[in-house]
């Protein structure tokens, strides 16, 4: 997959995942679920941004290691 594409999916997954986020009810429940899904589902497309500025093959299986661990959560 093009690697700008992927960018403009994980941004796509972070902004459905705050419009859900938002319409969740006002519970106890709902808010942890709701803050652990924004943490996980922002991360993914963050930590794919850093692994693609990486300068060691190291860092970017590092990183990729992070998106595939959190896009794995949001689920």
């Amino acid at each position: 997959m093009d690697e700008q594409v992927f960018k403009q999916r994980t941004k796509r997954l972070a902004i459905e995942a705050i419009e859900l986020v938002e319409e969740l009810p006002n519970r106890r429940t709902a808010n942890v679920i709701g803050r652990q899904l924004l943490r996980s589902a922002t991360s993914v497309g963050a930590n794919y941004r850093s692994a693609c500025r990486a300068r060691s093959i190291a860092y970017v299986l590092s990183r990729l290691a992070i998106v595939e661990e959190d896009a794995d959560e949001s689920v």
